[in-house]
């Protein structure tokens, strides 16, 4: 397991997919529910406050893997939900929802892929998380649900489904190690140097969106001075605010 971790981990980019810690993270989510006892639960969680990645990793491991990915929206209904799902698969809708429901199922116990469900905070709050178990019971596949930092201690509320989930797995704030990997996909044409990264990082709490869209900024404003190396002093020049923090700008004075 170690090792399927480090590959993903240490491989270049694919696809402007930076392999950072979160990639391998969601991976090992996946495969150590994959490989759990025979008896044991097939539900597993991702978890972690907005701007780590989970999705984009999700998306990756979803490719790597061959599961099914599906992002829950709050405005969908069980219906809607079970369509999601079956679009993702390929398969025509059945006119009912116990029908869908076997649908979904079944091609998960025929297939067995497993299914990513992104936005899972959404299912909870409409209620939707035994409609989830259900799916789990009628296929004993392997369910990946991912969502915020209090996905764990919300569905508490859901004894039977919490009981059954076997992997909880943290989403990583965003290292110095990521960010030189996210370079390589936000600021191409430059090099940075470990400094600026580890300020970045410092800067942003470990947010990977944030680290994400600093860097391409600090790309476009050194190639319009035709730099191809940023240090600290250049940063200080191309940012003289600093890098954005995602706090609220300060009121103004006229």
């Amino acid at each position: 397991m170690l090792n399927d971790q480090k590959k993903i981990v240490n491989a270049a980019p694919q696809g402007g997919i930076a392999q950072i810690a979160n990639v391998a993270q969601c991976y090992q989510a996946i495969t150590r529910t994959e490989k759990r006892h025979a008896l044991a639960a097939g539900i597993a969680a991702f978890y972690g406050p907005s701007g780590l990645g989970k999705s984009i990793a999700a998306l990756y491991v979803a490719n790597k893997t061959g599961a099914y990915y599906v992002q829950a929206k709050s405005v969908y209904t069980r219906k809607a939900f079970l369509q999601a799902i079956l679009r993702e698969m390929a398969i025509v809708a059945a006119p009912t929802l116990s029908e869908m429901l076997d649908q979904v199922a079944g091609e998960l116990a025929k297939s067995g892929k497993p299914l990513i469900i992104d936005e899972f905070d959404f299912l909870v709050t409409g209620g939707k998380v035994e409609l989830v178990r259900d799916i789990y019971e009628g296929s004993q596949g392997v369910i990946l649900c991912i969502g915020e930092e209090r996905l764990p201690t919300k569905l508490e509320k859901w004894e039977r489904f919490h009981s059954r989930v076997s992997t909880w797995q943290p989403a990583l704030p965003a290292s110095i190690e990521d960010a030189a990997l996210l370079v390589s996909v936000y600021a191409p044409q430059i090099k940075v140097a470990d400094d600026v990264l580890e300020l970045l990082v410092a800067s942003v709490k470990g947010s990977t969106r944030r680290v994400s869209s600093n860097l391409e900024m600090l790309h476009e404003y050194a190639l319009s001075e035709g730099w191809d190396y940023v240090d600290t002093g250049r940063m200080r020049l191309l940012l003289p605010d600093g890098f954005v923090t995602g706090e609220s700008p300060k009121p103004r004075t006229f």
